[in-house]
Formats: C-alpha cells, structure tokens, sequence
C-alpha cells in the first residue's frame, strides 16, 4: 500500500472528489481525518472507509476559520500521532459574469477558495516543519489555467492557489515538505450530474477522449503526489482533464 500508516486530512471530503480521495488514501493504508461543513456527509464518508477495512475521523470544520482549522491540527495530532498529508479539497463555486457579481459573491469565494487554503496549509505546515516532512496538496482547476465564461471569482482563487504551490514548493522544500497541485477538467460530481443532459454532452465534446472525468480520477492523482513515488516531485499543477483544454 502506498500511503501505509501515513496520516491525511482532507478538507471537503464527504461528498465529490474530496470523497473518493478519502477513501482511495484509506484504501492504500493512510489514516484518514474527513473535514467538511456538514456532518452528515462526513459521517457517510468515514462508514464507508470504516465498512471497507480502514481507519478514519470525522471533524466539521469551515476552512475560512482559523481556529477551527488549528483545532483540526491539534486534533488530528492527539488521535493519530502526525499530519503527513494534507489535500486541500473544500471549494465552492457562486457564478456570474463580471458586470453582475456581487461583492458577497465574489468575497465568499475568495475567502473559501484560497483562504481556507491558506489557512489549512498555513496550520499545517508549522506542524510538518517540525516533523521535518510533509505533502501538502491544492485544488486548482482548468478554470484556473484558462479560465471560465462567468467564473472571475472561482478562477481567481483557482489560480492564486497555484501562485501559492509554487511559493510554498520554494519555501517548505528545505524543510523535506513538498507542495503541489491538481487541476481538475470536467469532473462527474454530484453537482456536474444535476447538469442537463445536453450540457454534458457539450462538456464531453471538449475532450479528445469524449467522456468526462469521474471523481476516482482525481484520487487517483492525489495518491501518486502524496506518495513516495512523486519524492521527486514538487511544485508542480498536474492537469487531469482528458485534454479539453488542448
């Protein structure tokens, strides 16, 4: 197992891509905290690893508060011993084109987006600097890398987040902690599949390979990063997104 007695916490993780990630870390042997806002969703993700053989926690926690993020550290600590894996996975999207945003669109998204981030890899990295080891992952997007019709905000925070993996990857290095990135392309997540048919099948056009990603194909690349087999590796946006930006 690639990940065996590593300690993860996912930030976003009871529904989507932070939920397959949790349970694809559980699977290759990590001890998973589960971070989100709604505990009904982080109870169904932690059932699932624990069904399936692995070990996990759950914590509600809203990533723009900095004292429920440093509690999260503290907590993971106490119960698993270490943080050697963070995904910073909680986002949220609030669309409009730009003569229509609202400030509170706009100021909801940033503070979600890129400084829950922040706060979390903030938190995190004071603990890994002392361990002398650590992975820190970040959500960006394709959004981020080439931006999107109606989304100034989302692709603001999109490509600040890889702004700070490049910062992070340049200061943290030294420290033996490595910090990168992943951006996705057209996911099949719970909200992308309440999309009308049709705007599916124009998203699955945009890509040479015709399909949308699913969740598990993210995880998929969040595993390789926060293994040993990415020691290698940082710094770096992997695009995992069948090409639709080519």
């Amino acid at each position: 197992m690639r990940l065996a007695e590593k300690v993860a916490i996912i930030t976003g993780a009871g529904r989507g891509i932070g939920e397959a990630t949790a349970l694809k870390f559980a699977k290759e042997g990590a001890k998973v905290v589960v971070a989100d806002v709604n505990k009904e969703d982080i109870d169904q993700t932690v059932q699932a690893i624990t069904e399936a053989g692995g070990e996990a926690i759950g914590m509600v926690v809203d990533v723009t508060n900095v004292e429920q993020v440093e509690n999260m550290i503290t907590e993971t600590v106490q119960h698993f011993g270490s943080v050697d894996i963070v995904v910073n996975n909680a986002g949220i999207t609030a669309d409009a084109q730009l003569i229509k945003m609202e400030e509170a669109q706009w100021d909801r998204v940033i503070d979600v987006n890129l400084k829950g981030v922040f706060n979390v890899a903030q938190a995190a990295a004071k603990l890994m600097k002392e361990q002398k080891s650590g992975v820190i992952l970040n959500a960006s997007s394709v959004v981020g890398l080439y931006g999107n019709f109606g989304q100034t905000n989302y692709a603001a925070t999109k490509w600040g987040v890889i702004g700070m993996t490049k910062t992070w990857a340049k200061e943290l290095g030294r420290f033996g902690i490595r910090v990168n990135a992943v951006a996705p392309g057209f996911i099949m997540t719970p909200m992308v599949q309440k999309m009308p048919e049709k705007v599916l099948d124009m998203m699955k056009g945009k890509s040479p390979l015709g399909m949308l990603g699913e969740p598990e194909d993210i995880a998929n690349a969040y595993t390789f990063l926060a293994s040993d087999e990415a020691r290698y590796v940082t710094g770096t946006v992997l695009s995992v997104d069948g090409g639709v930006v080519l």
